[in-house]
């Protein structure tokens, strides 16, 4: 999957060792062990069959928004990169069809 960031300054925050380390190094690994995940899925519909990730949709103010789990409480937050995005004649996001996504942030969305 294709993977774009919100800016340049999260880009650097998330893809450099020494910005990674900032955050710790058990985040930092699974950081990067998300974005591998991520990148080796062809879409969302093999991403959501892996566990440790736990992908799932947002709601509230953060619908249309996904999530990843890192360690508790963070999360690893993300949205598809189509225009217009994949979504079902049922409603809902066409998983399948979701092949590229923004990083947008990390955060505890349960504050």
């Amino acid at each position: 999957m294709q993977i774009t960031f919100k800016n340049k300054k999260l880009c650097k925050q998330l893809t450099q060792s020494k910005e990674l380390n900032k955050m710790g190094i058990k985040r930092a690994k699974l950081i990067m062990r998300r974005l591998s995940e991520i990148e080796a899925a062809l879409n969302l519909t093999i991403l959501r069959k892996i566990p440790g990730p736990r992908l799932h949709s947002l709601t509230g103010n953060r619908k249309g928004q996904l999530s990843v789990d890192l360690d508790h409480p963070y999360r690893l937050i993300f949205v598809p990169d189509h225009n217009p995005i994949p979504e079902l004649s049922s409603g809902g996001y066409d998983w399948n069809g979701i092949t590229k996504v923004i990083i947008l942030e990390i955060t505890n969305t349960h504050e």
